[in-house]
């Protein structure tokens, strides 16, 4: 039996507290079991339990070899599973989750250019403006927009969006550009309430200036409250990404850039870390590069005048 075999019967004796125990879980005979246990304390030169005829115990040795086994087993289990997830073939559901509008905009695309070129691999989209539990709910990849908890998952960054206060050439020749928060007591604004529960906005590069908007119309939807800001019916407020085509194509233009609270970073989140599927390293891989080149996620994606 080699030491890695022999690591493997140690930690099992140990965890059940019995030789033949262990023996029978790992479809080993007692001596086998006695026998690995024994090289090891020649290879150590110290006992690693103290055995009577009623209990089994580990040494102050056996104890901290028994960590270092413990470590030593877990690397290489991690060493295998990432050298599967990398050169296996991705199969099976892949799950990808994010917010209703960036989901339907961007990552589907890559969703279904990914599902072209990996034909074993069923997708399952899930856009939803909640935040999900990636773990209970099943999910592979998630896409989230906002400052991380702390947690085990692996994160990548991939970009930000900024908080936009928007309104048509038409709307502003209208009614004049606002040039502080105070401002918008005079103008008409559109809520998207999906995005903006509270009506309390906030600005600043602390969010220390907040004013209480009145809206005139809400909207469950951003792509309607960024529409009727597109008509020239109101101002609206929405993030970068949702309004990207609109800036650039002189549809909308932005107010109170000066004001504007800091960037929101956008993570590529999955809890497998390390150990990550063939097919979830292939999907992150992807969309890690083509969020990273779409020209909206940059930090200094142009406000109105300067969008490239």
């Amino acid at each position: 039996m080699d030491r890695f075999q022999s690591m493997q019967v140690f930690v099992r004796v140990a965890d059940v507290g019995g030789f033949a125990e262990a023996a029978r879980q790992m479809h080993l005979s007692p001596p086998a079991v006695t026998r690995a246990v024994a090289a090891l304390e020649v290879v150590v030169g110290s006992r690693l339990f103290v055995r009577t005829t009623r209990s089994l115990k580990l040494t102050d040795t056996g104890v901290r070899y028994l960590e270092d086994c413990r470590r030593i087993l877990s690397d290489i289990a991690e060493a295998d599973a990432t050298a599967a997830g990398i050169y296996g073939t991705p199969s099976g559901t892949l799950t990808v989750t994010a917010s209703a509008m960036f989901g339907q905009l961007y990552i589907l695309p890559i969703l279904t250019d990914y599902l072209d070129t990996y034909s074993d691999v069923t997708g399952r989209a899930l856009f939803v403006d909640r935040v999900t539990n990636i773990v209970d709910e099943g999910i592979d990849v998630s896409i989230r927009i906002g400052d991380l908890p702390d947690s085990s998952h692996s994160a990548v960054k991939v970009g930000t969006v900024r908080r936009v206060l928007c309104g048509s050439p038409a709307y502003f020749e209208r009614r004049g550009r606002p040039a502080a928060p105070s401002d918008l007591a005079d103008h008409r604004i559109v809520a998207a309430t999906s995005a903006w529960n509270s009506l309390d906005w906030r600005f600043g590069s602390a969010g220390q200036t907040h004013v209480t908007v009145k809206p005139s119309l809400f909207c469950n939807t951003n792509l309607a409250a960024r529409d009727a800001a597109v008509s020239g019916w109101g101002l609206t407020r929405l993030l970068s990404y949702q309004v990207g085509a609109e800036l650039e194509n002189g549809s909308l233009e932005t107010v109170l850039d000066d004001y504007e609270l800091p960037p929101i970073p956008i993570h590529i989140v999955h809890p497998e870390g390390r150990r990550a599927s063939a097919k979830v390293r292939a999907f992150v891989d992807l969309a890690v590069t083509r969020l990273r080149q779409n020209r909206y996620f940059n930090e200094a994606t142009a406000h109105s005048g300067d969008a490239t």
